[in-house]
């Protein structure tokens, strides 16, 4: 076997075990979250914009948790924060999220942990309306962690989430 022929096999073989590039589908119906920034993977004009269907195909996860906001324990279900942003390929930074008012906080990326915040779609069993903070809201699950039970954690908790820019 010649040299080259050799690395023409190893050339193959990198790319035939090499990742799939990632790829989002494209809204079919209301945009309800883009992120744009530092991001990996876009689906329109240099962003990743989600629909509430696209949103609910990534593996949801649910908790039930007290909140400084609400009265009693509250079942929120959503997508994890960090599911989130591997689908859009981010490896670190700042999240800076905004409410729909354009109020806005900052998230270091190193939140988005295995059972951390989530982006929650539905408040016990049902979609929240802009008037009952949604129709997104980044929720901790405060009971599980005494961390999740400060006012840093608190002031990143933010509801009418509809946009996040990922910051280096």
């Amino acid at each position: 076997m010649t040299l080259r022929l050799i690395l023409g096999i190893l050339a193959a073989a990198v790319i035939a075990h090499a990742a799939p590039a990632q790829t989002l589908g494209t809204p079919s119906g209301e945009a309800v979250l883009s992120l744009s920034g530092e991001i990996a993977v876009t689906n329109r004009d240099g962003a990743a914009v989600f629909d509430r269907a696209m949103l609910e195909a990534i593996e949801p996860v649910e908790f039930t948790t007290t909140t400084t906001w609400t009265e009693g324990p509250q079942v929120f279900r959503g997508v994890l924060l960090r599911d989130l942003l591997d689908a859009v390929g981010v490896t670190g930074g700042t999240l800076r999220a905004f409410a729909v008012n354009d109020y806005a906080v900052d998230i270091p990326v190193s939140d988005a942990v295995e059972g951390g915040p989530i982006v929650a779609y539905l408040l016990n069993g049902r979609p929240m309306s802009i008037r009952d903070k949604g129709p997104l809201w980044i929720v901790y699950p405060y009971d599980s962690r005494r961390e999740y039970r400060s006012e840093v954690i608190y002031s990143r908790s933010i509801w009418q989430l509809e946009r996040i820019e990922v910051r280096p």
